[in-house]
C-alpha cells in the first residue's frame, strides 16, 4: 500500500485527488493539508510514502514546506512531488533544489497521476524531458537571475560519470542512455548509481539540477 499525503489550499483540488487515488487498491491517502505549515505537521505525524505538494499556499508555501519535509531525517523515505503550471518555472527548480523528485501539471490525466505516485515510490523520478527540460532551460536562461555561481565542480566523478550526468540532466532515462553510449541498461543503472552515491543526491531528480549548476548542460542542448 502506497500512502499518499495531499496539499492544496484548494479544497476541490484535494477532493478530487482524494477521489482518484482511493479509487486505486495499492493507493492510500493518510491525509489533506491546505498549506504547506500544515503539511509538515502531518508528514511527521503520519510519514506518506508520497507527498503531492502544491506551490502558491498560504502561511508557507510549498517550496518552504518541500525543503523542511526532506531535510527531516525521520523523513528521508518520503518523497515530494510539486504540483505546477508552466508559469512556475523558477519555483519548480527551486523546489527539485529542495529535494522534491519531480513534478506533475495539475491538468495532468487521471491515470498519469497514478502512474505518477507509483514511478516515485519505486524511487525514480518525474523528469519527462518534453516537460521538464521546458522548466529547467527557462529557469536558467532567465535574464532576471543574479550573477551566476562559479560551475559546481565534481571531482569525484570519471569522465564516464560526468557524460553520463549530462544526459540524466537532458532528461533521458537509463534505456535511453544505454542506447546512446551502446551500453547495456544495466551498466547505464549501475553508473547513475554510483553518481547518485558519490554526490549524495536524494534522486535523479536532485542530478538534473546538479548537471545544470556544474555546467554540463546549458539551455537549449
Amino acid at each position: 500500500m502506497i500512502r499518499v499525503l495531499l496539499v492544496d489550499d484548494q479544497a476541490l483540488v484535494r477532493a478530487g485527488f482524494r477521489a482518484l487515488l482511493d479509487s486505486d487498491p495499492d493507493l492510500q491517502v493518510v491525509g489533506e493539508a491546505a498549506d504547506g505549515e500544515e503539511a509538515v505537521r502531518l508528514a511527521t505525524e503520519t510519514a506518506p510514502d508520497v507527498v503531492l505538494m502544491d506551490v502558491q499556499m498560504p502561511r508557507v508555501d510549498g517550496l518552504a514546506a518541500t525543503a523542511r519535509i526532506t531535510g527531516t531525517p525521520a523523513l528521508a523515505a518520503t518523497k515530494v512531488v510539486v504540483l505546477t503550471t508552466f508559469e512556475l518555472d523558477e519555483y519548480v527548480f527551486g523546489a527539485l533544489r529542495a529535494g522534491a523528485s519531480g513534478f506533475l501539471l495539475k491538468d495532468i490525466e487521471p491515470q498519469a497521476l497514478l502512474d505518477a505516485v507509483r514511478l516515485v515510490h519505486d524511487g525514480q523520478a518525474l523528469l519527462a524531458p518534453q516537460v521538464t527540460r521546458r522548466l529547467i532551460e527557462a529557469y536558467v536562461a532567465a535574464p532576471a537571475t543574479p550573477v551566476p555561481a562559479p560551475p559546481v565542480a565534481l571531482p569525484d566523478l570519471t569522465p564516464r560519470e560526468r557524460e553520463i550526468l549530462a544526459l540524466v540532466g537532458r532528461g533521458m532515462s537509463n534505456h535511453e542512455i544505454a542506447a546512446h553510449l551502446v551500453l547495456s541498461p544495466l551498466t547505464a543503472k549501475t553508473h547513475v548509481s554510483r553518481i547518485l552515491t558519490k554526490l549524495g543526491a536524494r534522486d535523479r531528480a536532485q542530478l538534473v539540477v546538479t548537471a545544470y549548476e556544474a555546467g554540463l548542460v546549458s539551455a537549449g542542448s
